[in-house]
């Protein structure tokens, strides 16, 4: 256990005079709360008998009463301390050393109470007994405020994901995210339950890493000894279930790809796929930007949502383009009937980084990438893909080099992707085969796998089936304005917490530092007010423990935060 703060030790001191006084700082017994604290607003009536709890989170003791502030999960709620009211007899103690010395920000307290408005015309609850609930070891890293200025603000991203505990605590706006988060997945579920389709589940540990193109998490079935593959997508498991005989299933599935992080990308994300038998994508654009509608409307109230400096809006419809009519628009290229190598050497004459391992539709998928992607704003269908970009993908009716496949594009990224999905088993093995050749030419985003049971399953018929899948994380980062996955994820993928103990100079200095990120040398010493001696012990340390590197520049030197 790392060395305790001052404020820990007097924490621990009170913990244990609470004890002495015969106070239990952990109930076990079930506190009887009949209002929270939007319920005491709501339905206020004066002299109203209330029983309410939550984390205490502000006091303003004024001798014999003091105000404080009572935090739950709707809210915050002021409640008023009479020493006199609590403690009827001779025996003050209650309010004199338990209330007044022994209690902190963040403990729980269960609070007896009556209604009533303040002079000031605040609603409150007028304490006539008080339980603590449990107390709190650490102090909650609550922002200080003066003269309208807040300072000390928990703001630090990498420590709000990984308390992220603390931040739903003291950064209220936080939770809105996940209640909204929560209302996108009840919106999305009910708009299928009420066109009769089924949330099924299908299994996160796979014996073939199906359905998608992606790096899987390995691991090992101790008694089968066979390897088994976290769920890189739910695919292939559903169709089966359309082969079974369901017109329609869909499933929320966790998946997991063992690859790259960044501000859009988590190892463990969320995604929804749903599969209707007899229909086509044509269909599901109608269905999804309808379905996408209903969701914005569920979660904001309306269809328009800012997202950094855009407005986005869900209004269906959405427009529709091509690929080819996409890359002819911003390139001047038209890939219709080009071959591989036009579209190589087309590729290089547009400045985009090409390699030898990329087939006919890598190609392709780097110019759009590079050239058109950004440019869609506004929810825009692009449809009919290459053949070599969508292996599950049925073939278009009227070209045979294209795919009956759309993409929906916002701010430049995917949501949703859609087939009319390929039902035709001799043509899926081909399909098959021809990525395996890809992989083996280098290419890393071609399978390596023939699940042959999937193609058993096909070779006993699945019906004309259209199927899609949502990002559930990037949808609402979209609806939130959120432009990171992790500020939507209640606990995302971090990097092992560095375990280092500075000591009070290197603090000083690193406080300073991680508000500006980088700063030069020399304001940096004079903002920490160090002599010379603890100056350079100081940020000799922070160097050594990595956390912050000193760069030349032209003219001075500059310290950089890691």
């Amino acid at each position: 256990m790392s060395q305790l703060s001052e404020q820990e030790l007097v924490r621990r001191e009170k913990l244990t005079k609470l004890r002495e006084l015969g106070i239990n700082p952990y109930p076990a017994n079930l506190y009887p709360v009949n209002h929270t604290s939007k319920q005491v607003k709501e339905t206020f009536q004066e002299g109203k008998k209330v029983v309410i709890a939550g984390r205490l989170m502000a006091v303003r003791i004024q001798g014999k009463a003091s105000f404080a502030q009572l935090q739950d999960a709707e809210g915050k709620v002021q409640v008023y301390f009479n020493r006199d009211e609590i403690c009827l007899g001779e025996d003050k103690t209650k309010y004199n050393d338990v209330f007044k010395k022994l209690l902190d920000f963040g403990d729980f307290l269960g609070v007896e109470g009556e209604l009533f408005t303040t002079k000031v015309g605040e609603k409150s609850v007028r304490v006539k007994d008080f339980t603590l609930l449990s107390k709190a070891l650490k102090p909650l890293p609550l922002p200080k405020e003066k003269d309208g200025v807040v300072y000390d603000a928990f703001t630090d991203a990498e420590q709000r994901y990984r308390q992220r505990y603390a931040d739903l605590v003291v950064n209220p706006q936080v939770k809105n995210v996940f209640v909204k988060r929560t209302k996108l997945f009840n919106a999305m579920r009910s708009f299928f339950n009420e066109a009769g389709y089924f949330e099924v589940e299908t299994p996160v540990l796979q014996p073939i890493p199906g359905g998608a193109a992606a790096r899987p998490f390995i691991t090992h079935h101790n008694a089968l000894d066979i390897p088994l593959y976290m769920r890189i997508a739910n695919e292939l498991y559903l169709k089966r279930l359309i082969v079974g005989g369901f017109d329609g299933v869909y499933e929320f599935s966790k998946n997991f790809r063992n690859e790259g992080m960044d501000r859009t990308h988590n190892p463990e994300f969320t995604a929804m796929e749903i599969y209707v038998a007899y229909k086509d994508y044509n269909w599901m654009m109608d269905f999804c930007e309808q379905l996408l509608e209903h969701c914005a409307m569920a979660v904001n109230g309306t269809t328009k949502v800012t997202f950094g400096d855009k407005e986005i809006d869900f209004k269906a419809p959405y427009a529709r383009v091509t690929m080819a009519d996409a890359i002819k628009h911003f390139t001047g290229f038209d890939i219709t009937g080009k071959t591989e190598a036009e579209i190589r050497q087309a590729a290089k004459n547009l400045g985009v980084e090409v390699d030898d391992t990329m087939g006919k539709g890598k190609l392709i998928d780097e110019i759009f990438g590079e050239k058109c992607e950004g440019n869609y704003i506004q929810p825009t269908f692009i449809t009919d893909y290459p053949k070599e970009m969508s292996p599950l993908c049925k073939e278009h009716r009227d070209n045979p080099e294209l795919t009956e496949r759309f993409e929906l594009m916002v701010c430049g990224k995917e949501i949703a992707n859609a087939y009319s999905e390929l039902n035709d088993p001799i043509d899926q093995r081909e399909r098959f085969e021809h990525q395996l050749k890809l992989a083996e030419k280098g290419d890393d985003e071609a399978t390596e796998f023939i699940d042959e049971d999937f193609l058993r399953a096909l070779e006993y018929g699945m019906p004309p089936t259209s199927g899609m899948g949502i990002g559930m994380d990037r949808l609402i980062m979209f609806l939130t304005n959120n432009q990171s996955i992790q500020e939507v994820l209640f606990f995302p993928q971090m990097r092992p917490e560095k375990k280092v103990e500075l000591n009070d100079n290197e603090k000083i200095i690193f406080t300073i530092l991680k508000s500006q990120k980088s700063m030069l040398l020399t304001d940096l010493k004079t903002q920490s007010g160090l002599s010379n001696k603890a100056w350079d012990k100081g940020i000799k340390g922070l160097t050594k423990h990595k956390l912050a590197k000193v760069e030349k520049t032209d003219d001075d030197l500059l310290v950089k935060i890691i």
